[in-house]
């Protein structure tokens, strides 16, 4: 995944396993992991209802957030200190390991030791639902409306962002964030090492046979022409947000994504319960069983698969993921070429979505304990300007960006041996912000990679996508907690038999016995429930 989404996705999901978190500082005062610290608030004070500084006297406020591996803690982040010169408001930080946070924030919660607020709050739609209702968090739709003019502003811009943030009890608990580039629905890319192709006389595969053909020549022809049969036709990463072969399914007439969820004609349809689905199994098992896919595939981590594309001798043949040169480095990118869609055995030729959103509304939640809300919001508002969302986002002026002669935030040069990736964890905290598609050009200039990816989205995918994708549904509780029970359960078991099929085979026998057995578990009952979400949703 490429540095200009990685800390979005974590947001999205709200605890992503791409980015791996840790952090130095734990909660002051934890001991056995079983304990928190009581926290000091601020006692409620006079603040300015407009301009800035919020307040005249400085005041501190007490917020807890996760906090990226190699990012420092957040009041050294240059963001939040020039935030502080502006405002008056020091923030008081405790950053926890994201290995850690949600167990520590959960401490937190049931203990009633809270902060003023949560950022980055990683906050579940049962978290939020829960903990609004009994008043832990507290509704902010008023404070939004009388207190937060730049977040009230992009609102009205994007009625449907509201329409996601917003409970089914009405109120608003948690605020948004939002990144509208165009990238997510789309976590692969699928690739091919050209010159091999070139080396055997192969065309670029544009039909899963002609793939097929490539993949027994890299495996049989000593490609890398060093004598030995070491190569690596295919490999991926099962079951990941990227790299799975999921997006290979769509060449049977249905699309595959990781919630084995899709719609279609306004319909929601668990796609691993298809007979394409079946389909699309039984071939490429016979890849596997051919020696075309790594048998890795199926439980290797991430390093273990980037590593396959870095051998001394080049081995990888092709492989799924969301960026070329994290697999194989920016020098051997070359050798490589993207695929077009594939046209399965039948014609068909679909590219599937992630259900995953550029929005999301887990970005903070202000707690019972605010004495302050009012302050608090006017502070959170400042991120919601359109040129302190981008560095919110991507990182500050000076560390990140330069402007331009109009104001326009455009992307420095890198230092030397510095990747973006782990720049960006350093600067930029992520968190409340808003990007709007209106604002690249405008507001901050797009990292160049980001713009490449999204002309090869056009070029290579976009056409044949799939029109529909599952939305931000705001279930209520006691729909919540019947998909927590039932989903859950069902991925599991799914995911399981997905492997072992792939690998071992077996799926024309097994196949009904199955379905029947997802049934057992309520696979009816959940898909009503997310049929009756999508109808409610649409009608709003």
């Amino acid at each position: 995944m490429t540095q200009y989404t990685k800390w979005n996705k974590k947001k999205l999901i709200s605890v992503t396993t791409m980015l791996v978190l840790s952090a130095s500082l734990t909660l002051t005062g934890c001991s056995s992991g079983k304990e928190v610290s009581n926290i000091k608030n601020t006692e409620k004070v006079d603040y300015n209802k407009k301009g800035l500084p919020i307040v005249d006297k400085k005041v501190t406020l007490n917020f807890v957030a996760p906090k990226a591996v190699l990012a420092p803690d957040y009041g050294d982040m240059t963001i939040f200190k020039e935030l502080e010169k502006k405002t008056n408001v020091h923030i008081k930080w405790k950053n926890i390991p994201g290995d850690g946070y949600q167990e520590k924030k959960n401490l937190m919660l049931a203990s009633g030791d809270l902060p003023d607020a949560f950022y980055s709050s990683g906050f579940s739609d049962s978290d939020i639902v829960k903990y609004g209702q009994n008043g832990t968090i507290i509704p902010l739709e008023r404070l939004i409306d009388k207190y937060a003019p730049n977040l009230k502003k992009r609102l009205e811009e994007r009625p449907e962002l509201k329409k996601i943030i917003t409970a089914p009890d009405g109120h608003i608990y948690s605020l948004p964030r939002a990144e509208e580039m165009g990238l997510v629905e789309f976590p692969n890319e699928q690739v091919i090492n050209k010159k091999w192709l070139d080396k055997l006389g192969l065309p670029v595969p544009k039909t899963l046979e002609e793939y097929h053909q490539a993949l027994k020549a890299f495996k049989e022809k000593d490609p890398n022409g060093n004598g030995k049969q070491d190569e690596i036709p295919m490999s991926f990463t099962l079951n990941g947000w990227c790299g799975d072969i999921g997006d290979l399914f769509g060449a049977f007439g249905m699309p595959d994504n990781t919630d084995h969820r899709i719609v279609k004609n306004g319909k929601v349809i668990f796609t691993a319960a298809q007979p394409e689905y079946k389909e699309a199994i039984k071939y490429y098992h016979k890849w596997v069983k051919e020696g075309l896919i790594d048998p890795e595939s199926f439980t290797q981590t991430t390093p273990q698969f980037f590593a396959k594309g870095k051998t001394s001798d080049e081995t990888l043949g092709s492989y799924l993921w969301w960026e070329t040169e994290e697999v194989v480095g920016p020098e051997r990118a070359k050798d490589y070429v993207l695929m077009p869609a594939l046209t399965g055995p039948k014609g068909d030729k679909i590219v599937g979505r992630s259900n995953y959103s550029e929005y999301g509304r887990d970005a903070l939640v202000i707690t019972s304990a605010n004495q302050n809300p009012e302050l608090t919001m006017r502070w959170v508002d400042q991120l919601y300007a359109p040129k302190e969302s981008a560095q919110v986002n991507w990182g500050p002026i000076g560390e990140i960006y330069k402007e331009d002669s109009n104001g326009m935030l455009v992307n420095k040069k890198l230092p030397e041996g510095v990747s973006m990736g782990e720049l960006r964890q350093k600067v930029a905290p992520g968190g409340p912000f808003i990007v709007l598609k209106d604002d690249f050009g405008k507001v901050v200039d797009m990292e160049p990679r980001a713009k490449q990816r999204l002309k090869d989205l056009d070029t290579y995918y976009k056409p044949y996508m799939a029109k529909e994708n599952y939305p931000q549904v705001f279930f209520n509780a006691e729909d919540l907690e019947k998909v927590n029970q039932i989903e859950t359960e069902i991925k599991t078991f799914v995911n399981q038999k997905r492997a072992h099929w792939l690998r071992d085979g077996g799926i024309d026998k097994e196949w009904d016995e199955y379905v029947a057995q997802l049934n057992s578990m309520g696979l009816n009952e959940l898909m009503k429930i997310y049929q009756k979400g999508l109808d409610d949703f649409n009608k709003k």
